[in-house]
């Protein structure tokens, strides 16, 4: 590809609603062109980017037997409404209906249509398993999209769904998906790991998150350095303390503290350590009749350590607690007779469901808030001043230093960006909508299914999150819009110049390089400034001097300054970096 042949629109600032690394520049680089909230045109130079994602992705999942199709991205509403999700899933599902009437939604993921083709198609055992995917559009209606493709309303996935005749070959099927995400992952070039994830809405009990290492990543990623061990937040489970728990030394008292209505308030204004408060959570949770009244609500009192955050995902997940709202300030108040802020497990008006903490159930002398403002009860201590606690869950995040949950050291945080998701479904969608097969005894059974998906445009984004520097960005070979970028200074007044950028350009051509010639004539600032904006790896200069002496200069992307190179070795060299 020559340059003038290209489109090539690089700006010098990024437009003020950029709001992330990736966005900025790939506004700035040219590769996206916003339309609107969430909506963005794929321009030339990013579409070749995303174009060598998919076609990485796709080459690894014909390679693990999968077999691609494509579905619609308008869906009918009636598919959704038989799974269940159609109301279940929220704003974020974009409901439209055509001039009949009739109701559809825009794709956000596609286990319905899938489900449906199978049950139409997959008749016997004989004839799984199966695994379809696609390389498909999808739209969320996201409440406030931002960060450019990283959360944007509409995107690019790839998702696949397995079938299998039971719960030993859907696992199966699940690793062959999982081991494949790895490779896909592999040839991206960028630093990962695969954690154990929460399968979240959209069902079952097997589940890895594939998570781009980035510092500006939303998640957070816990990892123990020494095993394999690594769980997003939502998972990773907090260990119990060793015990057995210490004797009480102190007597319970009623200790006035005017204003201070925060544990780390509290610590301070007592001289002691955050770690000897325990923090009250109120909870409720609503039975709804058949026309949709509130019947009766169950409060809650969860107890955490008072440095320590509560998991949403951990507590949703409880018995009974499953699709908890926090409680109002009226049923606060009602229950405790104190407004948030002071509130503990003693004195309370009206009982509630005592809820503690692994790390809780272990302490003693702990200071907890009194049920009346300004004040906190010091030198609690169970069993004597409060009921041994009957139910004691993991309740909270871990943080840096807990115990691996493996045995095998202690964990370590760091940040993430989710690429890629694989789940072992189970028969969630086959039950819902009646997908069944003909098993060996001529019974009809329940298909198994997995779901697999690779965020292909978010993945670009994840990788200038983790590969940039202040001139821009640095792609990996595997992802570069061109692998390599023939710079010639000055070559409309020097033949000499011109002729060597042209071989050149043929050689690497004829090689099968992914090459461009910035044909266009610019300054050799501005022309090394695009292309270090647009990031392209390796770069040839090739001007006069350099040639009066049989030489180009080579730079990588990351190297500080350009190496002599003899101008017969530079094709040599380069298709060795390459293969390297």
């Amino acid at each position: 590809m020559k340059a003038s042949h290209f489109f090539i629109s690089t700006l010098k600032e990024a437009p003020a609603d950029a709001e992330i690394v990736s966005h900025k520049l790939m506004m700035r680089a040219g590769m996206i062109k916003k339309l609107g909230a969430g909506i963005y045109t794929l321009m030339p130079m990013g579409l070749r980017v995303v174009k060598k994602v998919e076609a990485i992705v796709r080459e690894e999942m014909n390679r693990a037997g999968a077999v691609e199709l494509s579905m619609p991205v308008v869906q009918p509403a009636e598919l959704w409404q038989e799974s269940g999700r159609f109301d279940k899933m929220g704003a974020e599902l974009l409901r439209i209906k055509d001039r009949h009437g009739h109701d559809f939604v825009v794709q956000p993921t596609s286990e319905e249509v899938i489900t449906d083709i199978a049950r139409q198609e997959i008749r016997s055992y004989k004839q799984m398993p199966k695994n379809f995917y696609q390389i498909q559009t999808k739209f969320r209606d996201e409440r406030r999209p931002r960060c450019g493709l990283m959360r944007g309303r509409e995107f690019i996935m790839k998702d696949a769904y397995s079938f299998d005749r039971d719960q030993v070959a859907a696992k199966a099927s699940y690793q062959i998906m999982a081991q494949a995400y790895r490779r896909i992952f592999d040839r991206f070039g960028l630093t990962y790991r695969a954690v154990a994830a929460d399968s979240g809405a959209i069902g079952g009990d097997l589940s890895e998150e594939f998570q781009v290492i980035a510092a500006t990543g939303e998640d957070a990623i816990v990892y123990c350095p020494g095993s394999d061990y690594a769980a997003n937040m939502e998972k990773a489970e907090a260990l119990a303390p060793a015990g057995p728990r210490a004797d009480a030394t102190q007597a319970m008292c009623k200790t006035a503290t005017p204003g201070k209505s925060t544990c780390a308030d509290v610590a301070e204004l007592l001289g002691v350590a955050l770690q000897s408060t325990v923090k009250s959570l109120v909870l409720a949770t609503d039975t709804i009749n058949e026309t949709g009244e509130i019947v009766k609500t169950q409060v809650w009192l969860l107890l955490l350590r008072g440095d320590h955050d509560m998991n949403e995902v951990k507590v949703d997940k409880l018995p009974d607690l499953g699709a908890f709202r926090f409680a109002t300030v009226a049923e606060i108040e009602d229950h405790f007779g104190c407004k948030p802020g002071y509130l503990g497990p003693l004195n309370l008006r009206k009982p509630v469901k005592l809820v503690v903490d692994r790390e809780v159930a272990l302490m003693s002398d702990w200071i907890c808030g009194a049920n009346e403002a300004d004040f906190h009860i010091t030198g609690v201590n169970w069993g004597r001043d409060l009921p041994e606690p009957t139910l004691v869950a993991d309740l909270r995040n871990v943080v840096a230093g807990d115990a691996s949950p493996d045995g095998k050291g202690v964990l370590a945080i760091e940040r993430g960006i989710e690429v890629g998701h694989v789940f072992y479904l189970g028969t969630k969608y086959s039950a819902a909508m009646k997908a069944t097969f003909l098993d060996h005894n001529g019974k009809p059974q329940l298909m198994e299914m997995g779901c697999y998906g690779v965020g292909i445009t978010r993945l670009p984004a994840a990788a200038i999150e983790q590969n940039h520097d202040e001139r821009g960005i640095i792609w990996p070979d595997a992802l570069a819009p061109f692998t390599v970028v023939i710079c010639p200074i000055n070559a409309e007044r020097s033949a000499d110049v011109k002729v060597a950028a042209d071989t050149l350009y043929a050689e690497l051509l004829a090689a099968g390089v992914d090459v461009i010639l910035d044909d266009r004539g610019e300054r050799p600032g501005a022309m090394f400034a695009d292309w270090e904006l647009i990031g392209v790896p390796h770069r040839v200069n090739i001007g006069d001097r350099a040639l009066k002496e049989g030489n180009v200069e080579y730079q990588h992307r990351r190297d500080a300054a350009a190496t002599a190179v003899a101008l017969p070795n530079i094709k040599d060299m380069l298709l060795a970096k390459l293969n390297a």
